[in-house]
C-alpha cells in the first residue's frame, strides 16, 4: 500500500516546474512505484499558452479547477474545459491548453513517468522509450 500526502512531495524532487515556469507538476507516482503508470496533481497558470506532446504515452487527465481552452495541434479542434471535464489523449496529440484561470488537473501517464523530467519539443521524456506491444 503506497500513502503519501502532496504536502509531503512539496519541494522534494517529485514537485518539478517547468523551465517558463507557467506549470507545476507534483508527481504523486512514478515509474519507481511499480504500479504501471504515474498520477500527478499539476496546476497551470492562468493566461499562459502551454503546447504539450507526450510521444509514447497515453494521457488522462481530469479538470478539478479552473477553466480554459484545449486545442488539438493535429486537426484543430478546440474544447471548452471547465472543472469536472476529462479529456483522454490516448493517440499522442499534440494540444494546446489555455487556462482562462488557474487550472488544476489530476494526470494519469502509462507507461508512468519515472522522475522530475521534462518532455522534449519532440515529446520524449529522457529514458522512455516506445512501448512495445507483445
Amino acid at each position: 500500500m503506497i500513502v503519501r500526502t502532496t504536502d509531503e512531495i512539496t519541494d522534494t524532487d517529485r514537485d518539478v516546474t517547468s523551465a517558463d515556469g507557467n506549470w507545476r507538476s507534483k508527481r504523486i507516482v512514478l515509474a519507481g512505484d511499480a504500479v504501471g503508470f504515474s498520477f500527478h496533481e499539476t496546476t497551470i497558470a492562468a493566461g499562459t499558452v502551454n503546447e504539450f506532446h507526450y510521444a509514447h504515452h497515453v494521457e488522462a487527465v481530469w479538470l478539478i479547477d479552473g477553466d480554459g481552452i484545449l486545442t488539438d495541434l493535429d486537426n484543430g479542434e478546440v474544447h471548452q474545459l471547465r472543472p469536472g471535464t476529462m479529456y483522454l489523449l490516448d493517440g499522442h496529440e499534440r494540444h494546446r491548453v489555455e487556462p482562462v484561470t488557474e487550472m488544476r488537473m489530476l494526470c494519469v501517464f502509462n507507461p508512468p513517468v519515472t522522475g522530475r523530467e521534462v518532455h522534449d519539443v519532440n515529446g520524449v521524456y529522457p529514458l522512455v522509450a516506445a512501448p512495445t506491444r507483445g
